[in-house]
């Protein structure tokens, strides 16, 4: 038994903030698991979310720290698990409440790609692709969408300097 003692509002706090655990081979390693969440999706309580929101902040995050891990050769993509039809370099990702995610690309032949996937059945395997055209940079999704959502939160929030 534990001799800390802990406030209503720190108990309540602690229910809220999601767990995640993560073990590597490797002891340098770091994992979307390891970081702290960006503000904007830490602001509202995980009960609060759907299940289709709270997995597409989540794929955020494994998808910027795999961006972090990737050299300026490379961009990336998603594998389907389970199926054969290969892969889609990740161009957008959505959800639509209450359960819907969406990842929009391109397929290896840079034809236009969509999947819509139930959040009960998501399986998304990141893949590392060589950019499409050598001088441009890499395009790098995972930082827009943590922005998006720091946009997004920053429009929600009132302004106080207009009520002055």
């Amino acid at each position: 038994m534990s001799d800390m003692i802990r406030t209503t509002a720190e108990a309540h706090e602690s229910t809220a903030l999601p767990q995640a655990r993560v073990v590597h081979a490797d002891p340098d390693a770091c994992s979307a698991e390891q970081k702290p969440l960006p503000d904007a999706m830490a602001r509202k309580p995980v009960a609060e979310k759907s299940a289709a929101e709270w997995a597409y902040e989540r794929l955020i995050l494994y998808i910027q720290n795999f961006e972090e891990q990737l050299d300026s050769e490379h961009e990336i993509a998603m594998g389907f698990a389970g199926s054969d039809t290969g892969v889609m370099r990740i161009e957008g990702i959505g959800f639509f409440d209450p359960d819907i995610v969406t990842f929009y690309g391109t397929d290896a032949a840079g034809t236009k790609t969509q999947l819509i996937q139930h959040v009960s059945q998501l399986n998304v395997m990141l893949r590392a692709l060589p950019k499409q055209i050598e001088d441009k940079a890499p395009a790098r999704i995972g930082f827009r969408l943590v922005a998006d959502l720091e946009h997004e939160q920053a429009a929600e929030q009132p302004d106080e300097t207009a009520n002055g």
